[in-house]
């Protein structure tokens, strides 16, 4: 769903302003999430920075909730995406998952991604048969699909990064973002990483993803899936992939 009442962000074209800046100047009580305001965020954000990964995995498991309950976008979903996108290089990022010896950025890339397929073109092209004018200029969701490059240019560095499961995420993130018209000159690119999702990945979630953005950009197709295609809804709260979801 989208809230009509709008806000002011940086233009896609600017760069990601650092995750302090995003903390301190972000007016969080004006803006709105699931339940009221925002003015509990701060708290929330800074506990992403813990060096105990269930902190984190517990925080954004929070944060899941408060901006992007019943996969939506709300007013105070941008900020928090843009912190988090700021924070993929800070040291916390390479906590490891107790278990899963993964590192939380991983965790990181894929609540970006999550988030961003909230206000995807297959998320919003189904909304709005129902919603006319879902995506009118000035509205929530707009304004956060305006934000998409900036998401991306912090995303992009880890396509290549040497953990699989983080290079896996980036690579999912990228593709859904890469959907904003001003990411055109990426999509070559971004194509041989979809390919070698189809060729190694065994999430379903994951090669979906893959394989609906080489279709919709018309790149050739390595051929059928063998995985079993059903509807599913994919984001913090599914029953898709589940990284958000403690497994302490």
């Amino acid at each position: 769903m989208n809230h009509n009442r709008s806000h002011a962000w940086t233009p896609y074209d600017a760069d990601l302003p650092p995750y302090q800046v995003v903390l301190a100047e972000t007016d969080w009580g004006s803006l709105q999430t699931a339940f009221g305001n925002g003015e509990d965020l701060p708290r929330v954000l800074v506990r992403l920075l813990e060096p105990d990964a269930k902190v984190q995995v517990a925080a954004l498991s929070e944060l899941g909730e408060l901006v992007g309950h019943q996969n939506t976008i709300y007013e105070a979903t941008a900020p928090v995406a843009m912190y988090v996108a700021g924070i993929l290089t800070h040291p916390a990022a390479m906590t490891l998952r107790p278990y899963r010896n993964v590192p939380i950025r991983a965790t990181l890339l894929s609540w970006l991604a999550y988030t961003a397929y909230d206000a995807s073109d297959e998320t919003v092209d189904r909304i709005e048969q129902y919603f006319p004018g879902f995506l009118t200029p000035g509205t929530t969701v707009a304004a956060f699909r305006d934000l998409r490059p900036i998401l991306f240019r912090a995303v992009a560095p880890f396509l290549q990064d040497s953990h699989e499961d983080v290079r896996e995420a980036a690579v999912i993130a990228a593709l859904i973002l890469a959907e904003h018209p001003a990411l055109a000159e990426h999509r070559d690119h971004l194509a041989v990483h979809a390919r070698r999702i189809l060729d190694t990945s065994s999430d379903e979630p994951n090669r979906r993803v893959a394989r609906k953005a080489l279709e919709a950009w018309g790149r050739d197709l390595p051929g059928p899936d063998p995985f079993r295609e059903e509807p599913w809804e994919w984001g913090p709260h599914s029953d898709g992939r589940g990284d958000l979801e403690s497994p302490f």
